[in-house]
């Protein structure tokens, strides 16, 4: 079959070819605009420190406009080819059943935009974030239209679909405060003296000194620490730890006990 059968009878191919390539320029055009344009508005009105929550909204934004200008081009080009009136009309002729089919074939990829959405609206993250959700904590690093993209401490990139975001339990240290509480956990044997090892404790950590659980095993101490920077939390709480440790042996608290 020649090329050319495939077109309308108006269609041209300069058109399908120039809406493609023209919609790719123009996005990555925007975009680029768009970027450099936050660039000066945050140089101008915050000296260069955006809040996390707007710059959040503008990537989403810039990502919303990006997919807009795709699709656009893409529909220009598509209306060149033959057949597609008569798709559309069956389409609408059969809506229900046509709106039933791509809703189930698309639906995790709505979900994700929709959750991607509300993640923009309401922001129980935002990019700068330290979060934690499921079994993996990091920095948010960027927020997307269908996925967000989490750096963790031993700089591994974790991508993590939006709807699982929206409908999952997700720990945000960081927002409210850029500081966060260390917190640390200590076992000490189920024979000791734990209001002595918690005065000890106290007086170490310099924070508050809880029992969290009594098993035949051993008793669990909560201790506080203070508040870190998000960056330094690991490093501090397993400082922390370690002295701790450390703190209770020198008492003799730990003999015999596997810390």
């Amino acid at each position: 079959m020649h090329l050319a059968a495939v077109l309308k009878e108006d269609g041209d191919w300069a058109v399908v070819i120039g809406a493609l390539v023209g919609a790719l320029i123009l996005a990555f055009v925007v975009d680029r605009a768009l970027s450099r344009r936050t660039e000066q508005l945050a140089e101008a009105v915050t000296r260069g420190q955006m809040s996390r929550e707007t710059a959040t909204r503008l990537r989403f934004v810039r990502r919303v406009i990006y997919s807009v200008i795709l699709l656009v081009g893409v529909a220009i080009a598509l209306s060149q080819f033959k057949g597609v009136d008569e798709v559309a009309a069956s389409l609408l002729a059969s809506g229900v059943v046509a709106a039933a089919i791509i809703g189930f074939a698309a639906r995790q990829t709505l979900a994700n935009f929709v959750a991607g959405v509300m993640l923009a609206i309401t922001q129980p993250i935002r990019v700068g974030d330290w979060v934690r959700f499921e079994d993996h904590s990091g920095v948010v690093v960027d927020v997307r239209i269908n996925y967000t993209i989490l750096r963790t401490a031993g700089e591994t990139r974790l991508v993590i679909p939006n709807e699982r975001l929206a409908a999952g339990i997700l720990q945000n240290d960081t927002l409210i405060d850029d500081e966060i509480g260390l917190e640390v956990t200590v076992w000490i044997p189920p024979d000791a003296d734990a209001a002595r090892a918690q005065a000890i404790l106290r007086d170490e950590s310099g924070g508050d000194v809880s029992v969290a659980e009594l098993t035949p095993g051993g008793v669990r101490l909560v201790v506080g620490g203070g508040l870190a920077p998000a960056p330094e939390r690991g490093a501090r709480e397993a400082d922390l730890r370690a002295r701790c440790h450390a703190r209770l042996r020198e008492e003799g608290l730990l003999e015999g006990f596997g810390a």
